[in-house]
């Protein structure tokens, strides 16, 4: 959540709360505006910032709604002002505003990315038979529809001819494009990489799995329930409380004992001063604004301080794969040269042949040479056949041919059988890794592995949660074996594998039923689902989908996987500080309550006592701005 500094209204509201508080400390000190200037003076100000408070908090004794935390601001004002402490009447509305101004930002872009997307998505399919683009809602079930390269695909179906490779992370989340040949099915909102190719579709447009996920996204948000500020749930019994002895005071005195009606309407109204709600008010939104201004100074952004609170009740937390608990980039990880290859031949060839290529796989295989220190050998000669593998020509080993690709292109080229290699690739798939065997044209040369690369924090942030006695579960779309692999490697015990959103989202829903509270952190739009079915959803920043941040409650922007843990001993520490003050306002609320029941009140002791909790309250609250993270998270 960034603050909006540029916006006029909360310059001027920030203004006031300075303005506001120095006259309360200066108040402190017997320096005063004069009268009978301070009354007219105070009243602007006030009516400029909190009007909105005072006209709802005037409703709301129409409508007697007695729990109405704007009518208690109401009456404190105007008791404040009945007995002269106009900079308290001020602090107390602008301290107010300025916490509810905080929990407001970011709700006005929490669907922008997602309109953003169905704006961005094909409106319209070329139809074979027709020769005509016509909207997505007008084309029938098995209608053959094209697709050139670099489009998106309008709807769910079935290539029927050609083959190419499709990016499927808006669905999946996997970054690594998938081959796909005749019959194989593709989904709408996917990315056609290559080549054109023609597909028959499967469903209606209203049916898709991209529009399921727009759809599903929209569902969760409009049934999430909306956490109320803690202060708020107990304002609902303190105000017709304290407004219940206000009026007993008075009645009773003057009514059943006949006593003096002007002296006890003083103590009624004083009582309603020394009730004033200033600290009781003031101990969330303070508390909430110093740690959110914490979290984002370490670059992590909180919508609301309802997620902040939200964060202190998990019981559980999810985690996607792809860019939450890996980096989203495919690394060589394991080299294995065979007969007699050595490895910087092995490196240098193949990463000449894949200099042709933009795979992310060829990427990875070019970063691991160099690194190595072996510069890439000059190729020429070189063929992609999709979903097999790449040919070239090596200029540098005396025209080497160059075969690279799955184990059965291999065996095309090459009849030797090699089991040590077969070995190796089952080892290679067991690890969730993807294997690339290379051959010179005689026998296999040797076989690389490659994997996403696990953030090096993860380990030590996954130990962190299940320290805190939180459920870890991890919920990827990439196949079991490399969801298994990653997780054990990360200590996580609960791991589901071949999930589209759908499936995400169901598995949400069915932990929130059994643990409660649950938070969701993934990317892209194939994670919005489940993120928004959560309690608390949070997305990978700066390498995720702005779809994912803009509905997220919580968008890690530095990728940080450590922050999770520290927003969460952040909530619960802002929540204890909140119940904290709180109970220390009200006990000095009450003490006095019970001081002027029996008559023996002092106003102006009372007054000062509740400035000393006010500001009590405040340094305590901004005393979160420095609640420190781990540094071991961060490495």
């Amino acid at each position: 959540m960034s603050l909006p500094f540029h916006d006029r209204k909360f310059q001027f509201l920030l203004i006031a709360v300075a303005l506001a508080l120095v006259f309360e400390i200066l108040s402190l000190f017997d320096l005063q505006i004069p009268m009978p200037y301070a009354p007219f003076i105070y009243a602007i100000f006030i009516m400029s910032i909190g009007h909105e408070i005072l006209w709802k908090g005037f409703k709301a004794i129409f409508q007697l709604k007695f729990s109405s935390i704007n009518l208690l601001m109401t009456i404190a004002v105007f008791g404040a002002f009945y007995l002269g402490e106009y900079p308290e009447a001020a602090v107390v509305i602008v301290l107010y505003i300025l916490g509810e101004r905080l929990e407001d930002i970011g709700i006005a872009n929490s669907k922008t990315a997602m309109e953003g997307l169905i704006q961005k998505a094909p409106k319209t399919a070329y139809v074979k038979h027709l020769h005509e683009d016509i909207y997505i809602d007008k084309v029938e079930i098995g209608s053959i529809i094209c697709i050139k390269s670099g489009e998106l695909i309008p709807l769910d179906g079935k290539i029927h001819l050609g083959e190419t490779s499709i990016d499927e992370s808006a669905i999946t989340g996997e970054p690594i494009p998938k081959d796909k040949h005749i019959g194989d099915f593709v989904y709408a909102g996917t990315l056609n990489k290559h080549r054109y190719i023609e597909i028959e579709t499967t469903k209606i447009s209203a049916d898709t799995t991209f529009s399921k996920i727009i759809r599903m996204t929209f569902e969760a948000n409009a049934h999430k329930g909306e956490t109320q500020q803690f202060i708020q749930k107990f304002a609902k019994y303190y105000t017709p409380m304290v407004i219940l002895i206000a009026v007993g005071i008075f009645i009773i005195p003057v009514f059943v004992f006949h006593q003096d009606e002007k002296t006890w309407l003083n103590q009624a109204i004083s009582l309603l001063v020394i009730a004033c709600p200033c600290a009781l008010v003031i101990s969330s939104p303070v508390a909430i604004y110093a740690a959110i201004g914490n979290a984002s100074s370490k670059g992590a952004l909180i919508k609301g301080g309802k997620y902040l609170e939200a964060m202190s009740e998990i019981g559980a937390i999810a985690l996607d794969k792809t860019r939450t608990i890996t980096d989203g980039k495919p690394v060589v990880t394991d080299v294995f040269p065979l007969n007699q290859i050595s490895r910087e031949e092995l490196l240098a060839c193949t990463a000449g042949a894949e200099m042709f290529s933009e795979h992310p796989l060829a990427n990875a295989i070019i970063e691991a040479s160099k690194k190595e220190g072996f510069e890439p050998h000059t190729a020429t000669g070189y063929k992609s056949i999709i979903g097999k593998g790449a040919t070239a020509q090596c200029l540098v080993c005396a025209n080497k041919d160059i075969y690279l690709g799955k184990m059965d292109f291999i065996r095309e080229h090459t009849k030797a059988e090699d089991a040590q290699a077969e070995e190796i690739v089952q080892s290679l798939s067991a690890e969730g890794k993807t294997s690339i065997v290379v051959s010179f044209g005689k026998g296999i040369a040797g076989i690389l592995g490659l994997m996403d690369q696990i953030k090096p924090e993860a380990p030590k942030a996954i130990n962190e949660l299940k320290e805190m006695g939180l459920r870890v579960y991890l919920l990827s779309g990439d196949h079991q074996n490399a969801a298994d692999f990653i997780g054990k490697k990360v200590g996580i015990d609960h791991i589901y594998g071949n999930l589209l959103p759908e499936g995400k989202e169901e598995k949400i829903a069915e932990l929130m039923k059994s643990k409660g509270g649950v938070a969701m952190a993934g990317d892209g739009i194939n994670d919005t689902p489940a993120m928004a079915q959560s309690t608390v959803s949070i997305a990978m920043g700066a390498a995720g989908s702005d779809t994912a941040i803009e509905p997220a409650n919580i968008a890690l922007m530095n990728d940080q996987l450590g922050l999770i843990p520290f927003i969460i001993r952040l909530s619960k520490k802002t929540i204890q500080r909140i119940k904290i003050n709180t109970i220390s306002a009200i006990s000095i609320k009450v003490l006095f309550i019970i001081l002027a029941f029996s008559g023996y009140s002092n106003l102006v002791f009372a007054i000062a006592a509740d400035v000393g909790v006010t500001i009590a309250v405040i340094f305590s609250s901004l005393t979160l701005m420095n609640f420190e993270q781990k540094e071991d998270t961060l490495c």
